[in-house]
């Protein structure tokens, strides 16, 4: 476990501006929702032809729905909430915007497209927001790794030509942002005198992702944090030295970034049902129509992804979606980007995030359906023991003390219930509060031995 002297680690939040519910709703990166109009017909209930079952309600991504999960993030502790970008979610500029007066201190990760707006523009509007938020603003550029998605903007250039335009794009942004006058001439862009009315402060720290040949070169010159898809650790171990050795050839060292969902609970058995219904409620061909699409993809980090679950796919069997202890690639069956998620008790998820800390990963940004419940749950639950460990602490709180210093630990996971009852019952839990009710009668679940690498791998050749 890690001492006091050890990096803590920071955890962003997901906004579904595609919508959100109990099943895989917002499919991302290309993948439609469906014909126009509601977001998903009624089902018949349980006798037949009537109300549709609440797991099949889906939540419209309104800002009265958004604002009630940025401020679930705000208040459990997380850092910043990423918001996507494409065709089949809310604009994330405009959406973010108008979440700035619904919180206090939560960041915006505000993803977009470098190709469709002039670099001089981004910044300019970059500055502005961080002058209205007053600091509050991140931004994840996101190239483009789909041809249909580019051209319904009008953007027909190549992938490896989106990448090139990219790193020219940022060239021109960080130029703009140092308030002097930037001339730039290239392939893509020729500008003179790009500037801001004033610098942005702090300047907006810019996160990347993208797992191809072209991408990594961008990573390495121009941006602050480097983001790749939840692969198992291995995977990720590789990419991350890739990187790291094109930053340090460009004289520079990146920050590292995972992009994950989670289904944490009290016990394994009750995270494990969770992925279990989740699957469930996916027709085959749902799946058939959204591989297809991604079947398609320019995107190299896309196919890494629809590899993970391809057994499966291939008449394999349910167990084949876990991927490594405790990582699921259920999610990618269906929803473009981000296709794996964390599965298991707040423990041993605590433990698998530990595992990607080790490989340099320092940020860690989550999402879980539905968003609103499940920010809860890893707040509730994943949050705490993490700060138990000496590995996270509420944003502008004190870095917590080493492990051994900390009081005993109370039961995580009480749902809606929140965190003041255990702010009641113990002070260390001061940090945040929600509603009343003292767990201190409830029986803590009995731990479970985790499972190793080893013994999982030999699990899956029994």
């Amino acid at each position: 476990m890690a001492g006091a002297g050890s990096p803590l680690l920071t955890f962003h939040w997901f906004l579904p501006t595609s919508g959100d519910g109990r099943a895989i709703v917002g499919r991302g990166h290309s993948i439609p929702m469906g014909p126009p109009g509601p977001l998903r017909a009624p089902v018949a209930g349980p006798s037949g032809p009537g109300p549709a079952a609440a797991a099949d309600a889906v939540r419209p991504p309104d800002l009265e729905y958004l604002a009630q999960v940025a401020r679930a993030a705000e208040q459990v502790g997380f850092e910043a909430v990423l918001t996507p970008t494409g065709t089949w979610c809310e604009d994330s500029w405009l959406v973010t915007a108008a979440l700035i007066a619904h919180t206090t201190r939560l960041k915006f990760l505000v993803a977009f497209r470098p190709g469709l707006i002039s670099p001089t523009l981004a910044a300019q509007m970059a500055a502005t927001y961080q002058r209205v938020s007053r600091g509050r603003l991140l931004l994840n550029v996101v190239t483009g790794g789909e041809a249909d998605e580019q051209g319904r903007f009008g953007d027909h250039l190549s992938h490896d030509e989106r990448y090139a335009r990219t790193a020219e794009f940022l060239a021109i942004v960080r130029g703009a942002w140092t308030g002097r006058l930037f001339d730039f001439s290239g392939e893509y862009y020729q500008v003179e005198g790009a500037t801001v009315m004033h610098p942005p402060e702090p300047v907006p720290d810019v996160y990347f992702g993208g797992s191809s040949a072209a991408a990594g070169p961008v990573a390495a010159r121009y941006v602050d944090t480097y983001l790749t898809w939840g692969e198992p650790p291995a995977q990720v171990a590789e990419k991350l030295a890739w990187i790291r050795g094109l930053a340090a050839t460009a004289g520079r060292e990146l920050r590292f970034g995972i992009r994950l969902h989670v289904i944490t609970r009290d016990t394994e058995q009750e995270a494990w049902a969770v992925a279990g219904a989740l699957l469930d409620r996916l027709d085959q061909a749902e799946i058939e129509t959204a591989q297809q699409i991604l079947g398609a993809t320019e995107s190299a980090g896309q196919d890494r992804m629809r590899a993970l679950h391809a057994s499966y796919r291939n008449n394999g069997r349910t167990s084949d979606l876990e991927i490594y202890p405790h990582l699921w690639a259920g999610v990618g069956l269906v929803r473009g980007g981000a296709g794996t998620a964390l599965v298991g008790s707040h423990t041993q998820v605590a433990d698998l995030i530990e595992e990607y800390a080790s490989l340099g990963i320092s940020e860690f940004i989550l999402s879980g359906y539905p968003h609103l419940e499940e920010a809860y749950w890893f707040g509730e639950g994943v949050l705490p023991e993490l700060r138990r460990r000496g590995k996270w602490a509420p944003p502008g709180a004190a870095r917590p003390l080493a492990p051994a210093a900390v009081s005993p630990s109370l039961p995580t996971g009480f749902g809606a219930w929140g965190l003041l009852g255990r702010a009641l019952c113990s002070g260390t839990w001061a940090w945040t509060a929600r509603f009343v009710s003292c767990p201190s009668s409830r029986r803590p679940p009995r731990p479970r031995r985790p499972r190793s690498a080893a013994r999982w791998a030999r699990s899956r050749t029994a």
